[in-house]
């Protein structure tokens, strides 16, 4: 199913996220002035989010794709290099910060059951293990489910492991905060659409899925030596099965730089005529400041390098 373009109906924006309300999705969402006056459409799978941008049922999605704690979203990054053809359009970063949720004038002690995705207990195991150590683990989609889910239950036996937005939108009590492992813990998720590239903005990132030709010795550093010779700091490596046979892997790459940036172009030209098939899902503002700062440092290394070497050239006899 498609849908016509905001800008031809007039309509507010529609942009998916994982629901139900209070996930950290929709946080992140709200977080974005210029996305404020969107319609929010919620679905039950992060991949279900992918699926609807791809087939026009929303304009944009918004996905989580790594966390500072658990690495990547294996389920997000498979979808969109196997799956879907959507474009990032920028990346956001959103602190974690998890609580344990009760029924109102409940206590801890009363806990036995926790309703909580496992991602989210995993990041909170040191404080369960010393608070709640013969708990019973209840697993759900998200952690504004879990939240719903507990609050459905009227019990004080059952708690979630949510943040404190979903504390609000439920009605319960938070009888222990931010009890994650981890308090420097944060997310990044990505906007997506079907299509359009953001103009370069001078502090970007390109992602792409690079596919082997052939699993050859050397393959690999074949595809790492095109971007060394440019100097183009990588900021996410990630090897991914294809799904074919065993042994067989496709690579995901982030990058620093625009594909508008001549250098950038280059690289991605040479890689998909002469390495390997290249995937382009996207170049669009970089939510942090670490890259640029690592491509200047990579730039005055080579300059400095160039003095070094030309110091000698020039003492060649003619």
């Amino acid at each position: 199913m498609s849908t016509d373009s905001p800008e031809k109906t007039n309509r507010p924006l529609r942009i998916g996220f994982l629901g139900p309300a209070g996930t950290f999705s929709e946080q992140v969402i709200q977080r974005q002035p210029d996305l404020a006056q969107a319609e929010l459409v919620a679905y039950p799978l992060m991949t279900d989010v992918l699926f609807a941008v791809a087939e026009g049922e929303i304009d944009q999605g918004v996905v989580p794709v790594e966390n500072a704690i658990e690495g990547t979203v294996n389920a997000i990054v498979d979808t969109m290099a196997f799956d879907v053809d959507v474009l990032i359009q920028r990346e956001m970063l959103e602190p974690v910060s998890l609580n344990l949720l009760v029924q109102p004038g409940a206590s801890i002690t009363q806990v036995t059951r926790l309703i909580s995705i496992p991602v989210a207990s995993s990041q909170c195991r040191s404080w369960l293990r010393d608070h709640l150590p013969s708990v019973e683990y209840v697993a759900a989609n998200s952690n504004a489910q879990a939240a719903e889910l507990a609050a459905e239950a009227s019990d004080p036996a059952v708690a979630a492991l949510a943040n404190l937005r979903a504390a609000e939108l439920y009605g319960l009590e938070v009888a222990a905060a931010e009890i994650e492992d981890h308090p420097e813990n944060s997310t990044r998720f990505v906007l997506v659409s079907r299509s359009g590239v953001p103009a370069p903005t001078g502090q970007d990132k390109t992602s792409i899925v690079v596919y082997q030709r052939a699993d050859t010795p050397g393959s690999l550093l074949r595809i790492l030596q095109e971007f060394a010779a440019r100097s183009i700091n990588l900021s996410l490596l990630l090897s991914r099965p294809t799904k074919t046979s065993l042994g067989e892997y496709c690579f995901m790459l982030d990058l620093e730089g625009h594909i508008a940036d001549p250098i950038v172009a280059d690289c991605l030209r040479s890689l998909r005529s002469h390495q390997a098939n290249v995937k382009f899902l996207g170049s669009y503002p970089a939510a942090g400041t670490a890259a640029p700062a690592a491509r200047e440092q990579s730039n005055s290394d080579l300059a400095e390098a160039e003095t070094w070497l030309a110091a000698y050239l020039a003492q060649i006899d003619s």
